[in-house]
């Protein structure tokens, strides 16, 4: 299934009392430029992370975003310090005996000194055990940010299918009128003959047949109409194809359609058939830039 380059995917999930958060975002690029932003604690694995997204898309500018934190359900991260706890105790003690009070101290006391509570990193006590979670949520991730291009691309692929039909049906009417106008050419060229020949003037039959001949030749559009027509066929076929890398293989046969175009409305000296040109040429172009944002 044909992708678009550009989407988004996220995941979240809660284990061990850790959250992880993975989110992750497309747009379109030349060639596969990955970038992550992990957390400290994992920044290790970053070479991970890009392998992961690598194994599932060829192309696009895809930013990574994974966050790690304490889950607010849990209990707190947070111990006491006894040792801290008994000597502000003691020192406040003190310090009410020397300004001779009778008031004993109190937890309220106690609790205007912070650090008397140690934070618990149990992020960092089980970085390995972490990482295998937070792998499994960017899968996640990136299943949802494929999801979302597919989606995106089979609405291009609609797009492409309605474009190339309409251009083969104008290319049907600028034969049609290309032939009309071959028989209009012939016999403007064939009354000139008459007329070269009723005034007695000596000429070569054998050099202006010839001529005659190159004439129409040089505005017969037949090959390149039918060389269009196979471009057409091949880009239906590879907007059906599941291989990847298809974003180039279109590309190459839109430059091989836009040449046809050219050749013939540069052969064809019909100001109709020009004009319906441009608008096959407006087509394509339309094409083109949605072409851009295909894997």
């Amino acid at each position: 299934m044909l992708e678009s380059m550009t989407g988004y995917g996220s995941a979240e999930g809660v284990d061990g009392g850790v959250r992880v958060v993975a989110e992750i975002r497309s747009v379109n690029n030349r060639f596969a430029e990955i970038s992550v932003k992990l957390p400290r604690q994992l920044s290790s694995y970053e070479l991970d992370v890009r392998d992961l997204i690598r194994a599932h898309f060829q192309r696009g500018k895809i930013t990574a975003f994974i966050q790690i934190q304490e889950d607010a359900a849990e209990a707190l991260p947070l111990k006491v310090n006894e040792e801290k706890v008994r000597a502000y105790k003691a020192l406040l003690e003190q310090v009410r005996e020397c300004a001779g009070l009778e008031s004993p101290v109190v937890l309220n006391q106690l609790l205007k000194y912070s650090d008397i509570f140690d934070t618990e990193d149990r992020i960092g006590d089980k970085t390995e055990e972490i990482w295998g979670y937070t792998r499994r949520i960017i899968e996640e991730a990136i299943v949802e940010l494929k999801k979302m291009r597919q989606r995106e691309g089979a609405e291009l692929v609609h797009d492409f299918m309605q474009r190339i039909t309409d251009i083969g049906a104008t290319l049907d009417e600028v034969q049609m009128l290309s032939t009309e106008n071959m028989e209009v050419v012939r016999q403007r060229l064939r009354d000139k003959v008459a007329a070269v020949a009723e005034a007695d003037i000596t000429y070569s039959r054998d050099r202006l047949e010839t001529e005659l001949v190159l004439v129409a030749d040089k505005l017969d559009i037949t090959e390149e109409c039918t060389r269009f027509r196979s471009h057409n066929k091949f880009f239906l076929q590879e907007l059906e194809n599941d291989e990847p890398g298809s974003g180039r293989k279109l590309n190459f046969l839109l430059q091989e359609q836009l040449r046809e175009a050219n050749t013939i409305a540069s052969k064809s000296q019909h100001a109709e058939i020009a004009h319906k040109v441009v608008g096959i040429k407006e087509e394509l172009e339309k094409i083109r830039e949605q072409l851009q944002n295909i894997e």
